[in-house]
């Protein structure tokens, strides 16, 4: 977990605010893109029955697209989280043990910059995005791309922690 692995072994945060942490950070990356999931696959089959048996409706492929870009994002985080996003590493494989921490410090320094880059830009983008309104729901559409932020700032985050983690097993190994 990632804050288990920040503040382990020092007590440093109160066991309160560890579950509080928690608990947020599973809802981010666990049940809301479960939820979003799950609001795409029913809004996706209704449209799918009004199509084949009444008249097409706009709002179901709205709302589907719409959660399609939540559980994307949001579920991207769950998968960094898990160590589990797809990953080409022939090289990476193949090299010595100090050779893949630094091959990881250097990749995730690269990643870290970009999504440094182009966390205001896109905060703004966001903000900007608020007068705009879905045209079936009439939904703000910074609420359609607020989860690219949330998805900047968590890898942010997770990528920071990674970069000083590897940073501190380089300085132990010769």
């Amino acid at each position: 977990m990632l804050f288990e692995r920040v503040f382990e072994g020092g007590g440093i945060m109160p066991v309160w605010l560890k579950k509080t942490c928690k608990f947020l950070v599973d809802c981010i990356e666990l049940y809301i893109p479960i939820l979003s999931f799950s609001t795409l696959f029913v809004s996706f089959v209704l449209q799918i029955f009004a199509r084949k048996f009444f008249k097409p409706l706009l709002w179901p492929e709205e709302l589907s697209l719409i959660c399609f870009v939540w559980t994307a994002l949001l579920g991207g985080l769950y998968s960094k989280r898990m160590g589990t996003q797809v990953a080409f590493t022939m090289l990476y494989d193949a090299a010595k043990p100090k050779t893949k921490r630094i091959m990881r410090i250097v990749g995730n320094a690269l990643l870290l910059v970009a999504f440094l880059i182009i966390l205001v830009p896109s905060w703004d983008y966001v903000q900007f995005m608020q007068y705009k309104k879905s045209d079936a729901l009439g939904i703000p559409m910074n609420i359609a791309y607020f989860p690219f932020v949330v998805y900047l700032v968590d890898m942010i985050i997770r990528l920071s922690i990674d970069i000083a983690k590897d940073f501190g097993t380089l300085r132990g190994t010769k």
